[in-house]
């Protein structure tokens, strides 16, 4: 007889149902797990057989075949030790009540314990969209787990437990469908710390207002860390859409803490040594990478030029498309990027170039050759370029400045300006915009076109950047809650271009 169990496996982001078959059959005594199996779950027949063992099971000195289904496709990770074990006990007859229902997710450790697994989430998705209503889970992915609404969701610490819940001797209890809590946006830090800067801070404002990618250029201690590290202060608070779509992503990379909801805006700060795969994703199990982890939240890339420049290049099109596509043998897997790109570089070797408190030490050709590290296709890219300015003795003097919560209001208001203005579209800010949607929704009068033609021949800009620019001012307009985007707003948004012209020359 044909044992099957229902569990799950990831495409990407996605989950897809697998079905576990056992077979057991006379001749000599054999465990073989097909249906393309990586080393992991090559491995799980040592810990299910040791598992049942230690509950107090019989593992039978038979033929045992467990086939996942469908065999084409590659299954990945160690969540297939408890259905492997659940088929086992079925398919020798120590299970007889009905489990159709169930969906089973899990590693197995020696002594039976049931410990937490990766990609929980997406699986009990995808599983829910196959029509599947109950799902037993590590007890300690359970909370992640009862994020989705509509299923049924059992924590089990053992496999005694599964047991016992299955057949009825002691049923699991049942998790709560888990909600967003408000206070888990609260942070350690604020905006009002930030002293002087009133430039940076407005730019800082208007990048996020809009969803805009940021570079600030500036000499060392001038604050450019300090602010990137509050942006996510001041970002709207997420949905709970945007909750589940950014912890899935945390989920499957394995990177999501203590099992919980990722809640607030993510902010990922990766070393300038990283590579690319890190980065954008990539390796031997196609994992997201840095620029998926930030998702709906902040990459912040310190010191720019030191990142090696194919890293550099590489993001390029995963910034424009918000997404990234890894390609594999075993099939192509696509994770969403749409970051906040938020740079910080200095605007040379020693620091110092064109700041009047200290004198720059590096030639012209030492800073031609330490600014061209960042690429001509990558600028084009960043909306808005802030200079920041040395912080004085007088500016650390004064009062703290407008707090986090107080920016965050009016970004919030303008967001949901832009929120009822693209309903019909596929866009949620004004930074997504693109080709003809700018054309709709940032159209200006004369004088504003005159405006945009004199500095688009003056700094010789490209089609992106005068994009750009007209989405830049559709924010600033937004902020003051105009639908209008006048000649003021034009100008303004001009203004954060002018780094292109000013240093790389």
């Amino acid at each position: 007889m044909v044992v099957k169990v229902k569990t799950a496996t990831l495409l990407g982001i996605e989950g897809k149902i697998v079905i576990a078959e056992a077979d057991f059959s006379g001749g000599l005594p054999a465990f073989d797990i097909v249906g393309l199996p990586d080393a992991a779950v090559k491995e799980a027949k040592e810990r299910v057989k040791a598992a049942i063992r230690n509950s107090e099971f019989e593992f039978p000195a038979k033929k045992a075949v467990i086939n996942l289904a469908p065999a084409d496709l590659k299954k990945e990770g160690t969540q297939f030790d408890l259905p492997i074990a659940i088929a086992c006990l079925a398919g020798t007859g120590q299970i007889k009540a009905d489990f159709s229902e169930y969906v089973f997710l899990g590693e197995l450790g020696l002594s039976g314990e049931i410990r937490g697994v990766s990609g929980i989430l997406p699986a009990v998705i995808g599983g829910r969209d196959e029509g599947m209503k109950k799902f037993i889970v590590p007890f300690e992915n359970r909370e992640e787990a009862a994020l989705v609404d509509g299923v049924e969701i059992y924590g089990a610490k053992t496999l005694a437990d599964v047991y016992m819940h299955i057949t009825g001797e002691k049923r699991l209890e049942k998790s709560e469908l888990k909600t967003i809590d408000n206070d888990e946006y609260l942070y350690d830090f604020d905006f009002s710390e930030v002293k002087g800067q009133e430039k940076l801070r407005r730019g800082i404002e208007i990048a996020v207002a809009g969803g805009h990618n940021v570079l600030m250029v500036g000499s060392p201690g001038s604050g450019k860390s300090m602010i990137a590290k509050r942006i996510p202060t001041i970002m709207p608070r997420m949905s709970f859409d945007e909750v589940l779509e950014v912890t899935k992503i945390h989920s499957v990379a394995g990177v999501l803490q203590s099992g919980k909801a990722v809640t607030k805006r993510p902010f990922r700060a990766p070393h300038h040594s990283a590579s690319s795969v890190s980065i954008v994703g990539g390796g031997s199990k196609a994992k997201p990478g840095e620029i998926s982890l930030a998702h709906k939240g902040v990459l912040f890339l310190d010191e720019l030029p030191e990142y090696r420049k194919d890293v550099i290049e590489a993001m390029r099109q995963p910034i424009e498309d918000n997404f990234v596509t890894v390609a594999r043998a075993t099939g192509s897997y696509t994770y969403p990027s749409n970051v906040m790109l938020v740079c910080a570089m200095n605007p040379c070797r020693c620091g110092y170039y064109g700041d009047g408190s200290r004198k720059c030490r590096c030639s012209e050709s030492d800073v031609a050759r330490y600014l061209g590290k960042v690429s001509g296709p990558m600028l084009d890219r960043i909306d808005i370029q802030l200079e920041a300015k040395s912080v004085n003795y007088d500016d650390l003097q004064k009062p703290k400045g407008e707090s986090s919560s107080a920016l965050r209001e009016r970004i919030e208001k303008a967001r949901a300006i832009q929120k009822e203005r693209y309903k019909d579209e596929n866009v949620t800010c004004n930074a997504d915009l693109t080709g003809g949607l700018v054309e709709k929704y940032c159209a200006v009068g004369d004088s504003e076109k005159a405006l945009l033609e004199q500095a688009f021949k003056s700094m010789n800009l490209s089609a992106r950047a005068y994009s750009k620019i007209l989405k830049v001012a559709r924010t600033i307009a937004d902020l003051d809650g105009r639908e209008k985007i006048d000649s003021m707003d034009i100008a303004e948004a001009i203004g954060y271009r002018n780094l292109d012209k000013k240093l790389w020359k």
